[in-house]
């Protein structure tokens, strides 16, 4: 310990050791057009990593076709809202599957008495859904992935409520409510006259009924298939038919395609359809037979639309930003060389010698100045002057 502490540490030479090699100054060469290079490449890679992190937080859906085999005591939930321009106690709505179950079987649907013409907030509210829902028809393909990501069950609220009621008595019935019905085709039906349940169907009684009473002039607040779910549009939704006639038949032919939707976070089944739609009057005299009303016939999709939201892993976000860096660089490089060589090309750079090592050695072998002294002497050839042979045999 006594010796550690008498030995004097040198402070100077300690900071100036550096164990690590340096390269020599002679190799760095800078140029303006190399500084140009790097700061394009450094603001290139700053965009580039930027975009690609944007890449990997947005994620991407996916779209396939399947075979539903979910068919085995499976339940369809129908939402339903409808305003018919007829008091409830005239008419009737009731619902028909392949397996011969009606209404009383699946739930009940609420009946209110109300106005057809609507307030001013109210027919503003109805026309935006109309206008919305006409322009995702026909730009779905465009917006689907952003209706999908959006996470918005719904476009528009609800139906804001009446403030001011009319002198009149109600001349409308909204019908309203949700119905879970067996996954099979069937039949939900609006006509004339109260349903009765019978062992083999149903029947509408429309006692007491004339023509005039009839008017099937209807709007469609809501109709869907399954629970809420954004990035599905309900083609019925918004739709409004004025009739002209008492004795109308309305008929909607669904079709209803499963879907199922996993997503970063959960999981869950919804229902997407198609319609078509088709109107007559009914005039036995003419020939036009059947029953005024509106009818939903729907029927199940043998297909569902599976749908997955996807996103790159970590490690492979890691190796694409890695390779766009490196990429860079020895693009970086390549351009610049090439940039040089043809730099020196044109400015005819190659002709002129920049080495100063060279310039030392012709001022040396010059023999002009033969009295100077040299910058550097070669011990090993050159001849030692006489007095310093002198000094050294006396040393002797």
């Amino acid at each position: 310990m006594a010796i550690l502490r008498r030995r004097k540490i040198n402070l100077k030479a300690v900071k100036e050791l550096d164990g690590f090699p340096k390269v020599p100054d002679t190799y760095i060469k800078q140029s303006a057009v190399g500084g140009t290079f790097s700061v394009l490449s450094f603001c290139v890679i700053a965009y580039l990593v930027i975009a690609e992190t944007q890449y990997f937080l947005d994620t991407r859906l996916q779209f396939k076709f399947e075979p539903d085999n979910d068919f085995i005591d499976a339940k369809l939930k129908v939402n339903i809202d409808i305003t018919v321009a007829m008091p409830c106690s005239r008419v009737g709505a009731d619902i028909l599957d392949s397996t011969n179950q009606n209404l009383m079987g699946f739930g009940t649907l609420e009946e209110e008495d109300t106005w057809w013409e609507l307030t001013p907030e109210q027919r503003n509210h109805f026309d935006s859904l109309k206008y919305m829902n006409s322009y995702l028809r026909e730009e779905y393909h465009a917006v689907h992935e952003l209706l999908w990501k959006s996470n918005q069950l719904s476009l528009l609220s609800d139906m804001p409520k009446r403030k001011n009621y009319p002198n009149h008595t109600p001349d409308a019935c909204r019908i309203y409510g949700s119905l879970d019905v067996n996954k099979v085709a069937g039949n939900f039906h609006i006509t004339a006259g109260k349903s009765l349940s019978l062992p083999r169907g149903h029947i509408h009684i429309s006692a007491f009924m004339t023509e005039r009473d009839y008017n099937f002039t209807h709007r469609i607040n809501r109709f869907s298939f399954g629970e809420p779910s954004p990035g599905v549009i309900h083609p019925l939704e918004g739709d409004e038919k004025i009739s002209d006639h008492s004795m109308m038949l309305y008929q909607y032919f669904v079709e209803v395609v499963p879907t199922d939707v996993r997503n970063l976070l959960r999981s869950y089944k919804t229902y997407q359809y198609s319609v078509k739609d088709h109107q007559r009057p009914i005039d036995h005299h003419k020939g036009s037979h059947g029953i005024p009303g509106i009818f939903f016939k729907y029927d199940m999709s043998a297909l569902k639309v599976k749908v997955t939201q996807q996103r790159d892993s970590v490690f492979r976000f890691l190796v694409k930003l890695c390779a766009l860096v490196g990429g860079i660089f020895v693009t970086n490089g390549l351009l610049n060389n090439l940039v040089q060589v043809f730099w020196y090309l044109i400015t005819c750079q190659f002709l002129k010698n920049q080495d100063p090592r060279n310039e030392e050695k012709l001022v040396v072998s010059s023999p002009v100045v033969q009295n100077e002294t040299p910058s550097s002497v070669d011990l090993l050839t050159a001849a030692s002057p006489p007095i310093l042979n002198i000094e050294l045999n006396s040393k002797k």
